[in-house]
């Protein structure tokens, strides 16, 4: 067990214009299970195969334990990796393939027999000892992948989009099987993703990276309730939230013909910051759809339903602003036509329409 500090951590890939990983700060506490998001080119995998040895630290350092890694090669860091495309040997069995790196180690047969067996009760795989890989699911290969990391005792796990592979109930169901066990072993993980449904749901505290730079680390609820700007507020919630730029008015901002009541603390700071537009952030659980007058005049696009609640897809009447609402009961709403928004309790987000920033508390 052990804790991991990013400081300051840069990477260059040869040839390349621009920093694959900027400067990156991170403080992970022992036991924690960290997951670092972004788009694909966030520099997500980058960081992680700098802590695991296999990327160059250019600039800064990542201390585990306390103890500078840079120039440490891999093997000497007792770090055990889990890949998106499991690695396994087909000719060896599973608890060969489990084993294996202890063999490697010098450790004794019946040693390496009961560390397989214990991590095999772990993850319900003690049946399929005996199997090859080919004769496995892709989530029981998964699972073999996790078993070897485990045997193995390490300070640190590093997994870099494992679930990838598998479909999506399998995913749902081996990322609540990842986060468990994670849980029980107390192992210090960072786990990298670009589903950010996965890293809302697993991890203690998200890191969200883009074009390298951290935008904001925190806990999941933290990022969804107060997201730093609104390159966050926008990657982070399923459907994404509704990001528009618009005229701000004595009491709000203007959308369409209507106007968008903002709290008197948020038309000071917009106030004092001397702004004409701002960006608004309003995610689509806020806005409810109705056939009444009042609210945002939209005409609809498109409706998903999704049984237990459906998403209404819009735009507003006039300027084309698109809105999404979603609704916890089956619309009414039909292909082109003509309804209301109203705001629900909430927060609506301000952001610098320039820097992205978060305006206000």
């Amino acid at each position: 067990m052990a804790d991991i500090a990013y400081k300051g951590a840069s990477c260059l890939y040869e040839n390349a214009d621009t920093l694959a990983v900027d400067s990156l700060d991170l403080d992970i506490e022992d036991g924690e299970f960290i997951v670092l998001v972004g788009p694909s080119g966030s520099g997500k995998s980058t960081a992680l195969r700098m802590l695991a040895g296999l990327e160059d630290i250019d600039e800064g350092t990542i201390e585990i334990g306390g103890k500078d890694m840079v120039g440490v090669p891999s093997k000497d860091r007792d770090i055990a990796m889990v890949f998106q495309n499991y690695a396994l040997y087909p000719n060896k069995t599973v608890g060969e393939n489990m084993g294996f790196a202890l063999k490697m180690r010098g450790v004794g047969v019946e040693e390496r027999k009961k560390k397989v067996a214990d991590a095999a009760k772990l993850l319900d795989l003690t049946d399929y000892l005996d199997r090859k890989p080919g004769k496995l699911s892709g989530g029981q290969r998964q699972r073999v992948a996790m078993g070897r990391a485990i045997v193995r005792e390490p300070q640190v796990f590093c997994m870099d989009e494992p679930l990838s592979n598998l479909d999506a109930k399998l995913r749902v169901q081996t990322r609540t099987q990842i986060a468990a066990l994670q849980r029980r072993l107390g192992t210090t993980t960072v786990y990298v993703t670009h589903d950010q449904v996965e890293a809302m749901t697993m991890g203690d505290r998200v890191a969200v990276l883009k074009n390298g730079k951290l935008q904001q680390f925190s806990a999941p609820t933290e990022l969804y309730d107060r997201p730093k700007n609104a390159f966050v507020a926008g990657f982070i919630g399923s459907p994404a939230m509704n990001l528009m730029t618009m005229p701000i008015v004595s009491d709000g901002v203007r959308l369409g013909n209507s106007t968008l009541a903002l709290e008197r603390d948020q038309l000071s700071a917009l106030h004092a910051a001397g702004l004409e537009t701002v960006t608004v952030g309003v995610r689509p659980e806020q806005l409810e759809l109705s056939t009444g007058d009042g609210g945002i005049e939209v005409i609809v696009d498109l409706v998903e339903e999704l049984g237990s609640e459906s998403y209404v897809h819009t735009h507003i009447a006039g300027d084309g602003t698109q809105l999404t609402a979603r609704s916890l009961t089956r619309t009414p709403a039909r292909l082109a036509d003509t309804v209301s928004l109203h705001k629900r309790d909430g927060a609506v987000h301000l952001f610098h329409p320039e820097t992205g920033e978060r305006i206000g508390d």
